[in-house]
């Protein structure tokens, strides 16, 4: 396994890779040619902000399996790209939570007591003890434009410095923000109420300059603006103007729309702190950015656990435990039915029944996709991109739940439909570990998923499974499992080989036998 990290990162962090055995090509400051001949063999890529990786680097990267961002955001990563691969993207949303809401509260604190403008005039010999008349953050309202892991950590911060404390967050719920003791308003009411307003919100095409002309027009006078998440939440022409009209009190801004900044005139307004992009800079944050990143790779790369992935649910390690035999058996069944058709597939259903009904299933049906389309294509597909492959072919996945247990505790039904009819299977998992075949076509049958295996439907009449046999026999192929399941005047038999294929001649012997309907080779 060879891992590339191209920024820097802990020792201790790297440290979590190597007790693997595995190759880790730690080196910064390399030109994008070189990356991208050092990813040609490269299993995976560590990156911080510094590193950019677009699509050109993913394509040059044939065997990549994940890339890890050691910090919140992944605005370096082309994802849409990395996801089209099949491609793991994860970071570390909540290990410098810490680091970046006490440099948010101290910002605050900044803008209110003139900090920086009064240590500037003490370096210059200046003694303005009356220049600097500050305010109590007590009793003003703290406006917080998002309420996630660090917006929580401010929240319980300014708590403790008794301030009135607001959010605006569509995706947090009222219970969540009266726990911290937290009011839930619009993001007009935010702008309009706040004295102190800090932005804790991700980059996307929604909150790009969310903080504007015209909303800063509408917000309360004399409000302060503390960014130190992403610099394009801020319209900074905007901010710098109502700065200089005094409408707004001043700003105290970590990360800027460019970095390092080519525009200067927001950061020398002497009404605004400004920082370098420092926020999740503490010896502490670093430490366990890079150890979090580092063990979610791992765990990744060695037990196929995805924990913080951006493009892909994540499951904690006992969720994922539950789940892996069920995942084995989805794409063994996913694989299996492939097999068992010849028509355009229309779409894939999957029902789940009993326990495996009551928890988390996405990842299940994407396991299911990955093994239907193993025999159908050659470009490679993951559970990462699975659901997109199957949308860009137009097919579509039906996804249902029952919990009557038909039998089993857990039960794995899949039906992949055509223009002529459906292929339908169902599975369990028995003794924990081993998937095994429940049902084919509607007719009950229990046969191992693995191996080489000749799948007949038949008439249920006196001599076919003996006229089976003989062929098999006389062609030196050893039967090593013979499962049958008969309905009504009908039959199927699952005959698992022990060699690796079975000759086209050997198999039209079978479907010459009186009573065959159908024989297909299937391996999985």
């Amino acid at each position: 396994m060879k891992i590339v990290v191209a920024d820097d990162l802990p020792p201790s962090a790297l440290d979590v890779l190597r007790a693997e055995g595995w190759t880790v090509d730690a080196r910064t400051g390399r030109a994008p040619e070189q990356l991208a001949t050092d990813l040609a063999d490269a299993d995976a890529i560590v990156v911080r902000s510094a590193t950019k990786i677009t699509a050109p680097l993913i394509h040059a990267a044939p065997k990549l399996r994940a890339i890890a961002r050691a910090g919140t955001g992944v605005d370096n990563v082309d994802v849409p790209a990395a996801s089209a691969r099949g491609i793991v993207v994860m970071n570390a949303p909540g290990a410098n939570s810490i680091s970046v809401a006490e440099l948010a509260v101290g910002l605050m604190l900044s803008l209110a007591r003139h900090l920086p403008a009064a240590d500037s005039a003490m370096k210059q010999g200046k003694w303005e003890k009356k220049k600097f008349l500050g305010e109590e953050v007590r009793e003003k309202t703290l406006g917080l434009a998002g309420l996630g892991r660090i917006g929580q950590e401010v929240a319980r911060r300014a708590a403790a410095f008794d301030m009135r404390i607001i959010a605006h967050d569509p995706f947090i719920s009222e219970d969540v923000a009266g726990d911290l003791g937290v009011q839930l308003v619009s993001l007009d009411d935010l702008f309009a109420r706040s004295d102190y307003l800090s932005l804790h919100m991700p980059s996307t095409p929604t909150t790009k300059n969310i903080v504007n002309a015209e909303r800063l027009a509408k917000a309360k006078q004399g409000i302060r603006i503390i960014n130190t998440a992403r610099g394009d939440l801020i319209d900074e022409s905007a901010l710098a103007d109502a700065i200089e009209s005094g409408h707004v009190g001043g700003a105290a801004l970590d990360v800027f729309q460019k970095e390092p900044t080519v525009d200067h005139r927001l950061q020398t307004l002497p009404q605004v702190v400004a920082t370098p992009h420092i926020a999740a800079s503490t010896r502490e944050g670093q430490e366990l950015v890079g150890m979090e990143t580092m063990a979610a790779l791992r765990d990744f790369l060695r037990d196929g656990i995805i924990r913080n992935a951006v493009n892909f649910p994540s499951v904690s390690a006992e969720e994922f435990a539950r789940l892996k035999p069920f995942l084995e058996l989805g794409e063994r069944l996913g694989h299996f039915v492939a097999q068992m058709n010849d028509g355009r597939v229309k779409a894939l259903g999957v029902r789940y029944y009993g326990e495996l009904a009551a928890g988390r299933t996405e990842m299940i049906a994407n396991a299911v996709l990955v093994g239907m389309f193993q025999p159908m294509l050659e470009m490679g597909v993951t559970p990462v991109n699975a659901r997109n492959v199957a949308h860009e072919r137009g097919i579509e996945i039906i996804e249902s739940k029952s919990t009557r247990g038909r039998n089993y505790t857990s039960l794995l039904s899949v039906k992949l439909h055509n223009p002529e009819g459906e292929r339908w299977v169902e599975g369990a998992v028995f003794e924990r570990t081993s998937p095994r075949l429940v049902l084919l076509d509607g007719i009950a049958v229990e046969a191992p998923l693995e191996g080489t295996m000749i799948v007949i439907r038949n008439t249920d009449q006196p001599g076919v499974i003996g006229d089976i046999g003989t062929i098999l026999g006389k062609h030196r192929v050893n039967i090593a499992n013979f499962a049958l399941g008969r309905e009504g005047n009908s039959a199927v038999g699952v005959v698992i080989v022990d060699a690796e294929t079975v000759p086209d001649s050997v198999l039209d012997e079978v479907r010459r036998v009186k009573g065959i309907r159908e024989v297909r080779l299937v391996r999985v």
